[in-house]
């Protein structure tokens, strides 16, 4: 997600306000209205709301991202009990994940501290908590944060979930600010997914990109939050990139780690210790 120090524009707060199902708790609607200083609709059906093209929508399973008007897809969360999460982590996948391998769980036992400097719905974030990794989450934009907030608090009510967010630590704010305000290095591992300018529409087809890009849009500080990571990073940079996007400007990476659509730029600074 976004990582400028620029504050988050406050048009944003005109294409988006907080809703609920019959189901949906009336006093984290209201909460979550006053702090985010949005208004709130009560409750509605978000195929009829007109008004606003977003919905903070609470339900009987938590807090979403929903699109309004007719035909419009379900709602986006943050997940880690159920669903694709749920199924990687009682599947197994390991080490052997292209994320682990980016940051090089295969080379070490230690137990890295990463930083995600761009935690999004917290994914990537959560795959290297399962893996042991301790994880410090930085998302600056308040929708994006609150729905990350929602799914890590109710992963930590489930019992095979509970340790893995036990490691995972979720900061508000910018995580540039963060990595250039602080001295020496911060972190084992700094990851970053930067959300960028897609020029082609079959990159918009999954319905997380198209909300977050309503809401979001693109991040234009990439290179400056790159370089505040290879200034406090300790061991290693992971820049998560789909395969034929150009790198971040600046240094060139040390190696690249590949799947299918997406890859992963290395920065290799030094060897991470073998335990």
């Amino acid at each position: 997600m976004s990582v400028s120090d620029d504050p988050v524009l406050p048009s944003w707060r005109d294409s988006i306000a907080v809703a609920r199902s019959p189901l949906g708790d009336s006093q984290q609607a209201a909460a979550l209205a006053h702090s985010l200083e949005l208004t709130d609709l009560g409750v509605v059906a978000p195929k009829a709301v007109r008004d606003f093209p977003l919905l903070l929508f609470l339900d009987d399973q938590g807090l979403g991202l929903q699109m309004t008007g007719k035909g419009a897809p379900g709602p986006v969360r943050a997940e880690f009990v159920s669903g694709k999460m749920g199924y990687r982590r009682e599947h197994g996948g390991g080490t052997g994940q292209l994320v682990a391998k980016a940051v090089g769980l295969q080379k070490t036992r230690a137990c890295l501290h990463v930083v995600d400097a761009t935690a999004g719905l917290g994914q990537d974030a959560f795959v290297l908590a399962s893996l042991g990794c301790r994880v410090t989450l930085f998302e600056r934009h308040p929708v994006i944060h609150a729905l990350l907030a929602d799914g890590l608090a109710r992963a930590a009510l489930n019992v095979e979930c509970r340790d893995i967010i036990d490691r995972m630590e979720l900061r508000g704010g910018s995580s540039i600010s963060w990595l250039e305000q602080a001295g020496g290095e911060l972190a084992d591992v700094v990851y970053l997914d930067p959300m960028f300018p897609h020029r082609d529409k079959s990159a918009l087809v999954k319905k997380e990109m198209q909300v977050f890009r309503l809401l979001v849009g693109d991040d234009d500080d990439s290179e400056r939050l790159l370089a505040a990571a290879l200034a406090h990073a300790r061991y290693r940079i992971v820049v998560k990139r789909p395969r034929k996007a150009s790198a971040i400007a600046g240094p060139d990476p040390s190696t690249r780690v590949e799947g299918k659509s997406s890859r992963y730029d290395v920065y290799a600074l030094r060897a991470l210790p073998s335990q």
